[in-house]
């Protein structure tokens, strides 16, 4: 039972993980890029992706087509708020957001991130291992061998889950870094 608990929780903070890494942009435009961006919408915020269609016609550009057209401002606004490095341009019907080319520099700076969401990502695994082995501990009846089969499994899907974090960072900091 605790390890299909520990199981589920590790696999939720993976997919946590990954969802944070397609934040980061890698120089290529990406409506994720936008995924946290809420606008206020008839005074509820609300997230970008529900008021208007993203596209990326190519590389470097992404297009914002807003459901209703008086929301234009409220996005930019929006966009601008977000702190993404990012200049929303209006031209009426639509925005237009060109994504400037990385620097060296700035690359690295996103690979420093990238590191430390998939750190924080290796710190969740180990606590859920650590409170999995806590409650395997309190089982009432169990022997101590069946204890210690079950925290070895646990540890080996500690070890899978932190190979595949590993793996995401590796991913991430190769498309970072591809010119």
């Amino acid at each position: 039972m605790y390890l299909d608990e520990a199981k589920d929780l590790m696999s939720k903070a993976l997919n946590h993980l990954s969802h944070e890494l397609t934040k980061i942009r890698a120089g290529k435009a990406n409506p994720s890029m936008l995924d946290g961006i809420m606008v206020s919408y008839y005074g509820a915020m609300t997230p970008l992706s529900q008021v208007s269609s993203m596209t990326t016609p190519d590389a470097r550009t992404i297009f914002i087509k807003p459901w209703e057209k008086g929301l234009i401002v409220e996005i930019e606004k929006a966009i601008m708020m977000a702190n993404l490095g990012l200049t929303p341009q209006n031209d009426g019907q639509q925005i237009i957001i060109n994504i400037p080319m990385l620097t060296e520099e700035r690359r690295k700076q996103l690979v420093k991130q990238v590191s430390q969401e998939c750190e924080q990502g290796r710190v969740s695994v180990r606590s859920i291992r650590k409170e999995t082995n806590e409650q395997l501990k309190k089982i009432k009846g169990a022997s101590e061998d069946d204890i210690k089969n079950a925290e070895a499994e646990v540890q080996t899907l500690t070890n899978d889950t932190i190979t595949k974090i590993d793996s995401l960072f590796k991913k991430k900091e190769a498309e970072i870094m591809t010119v």
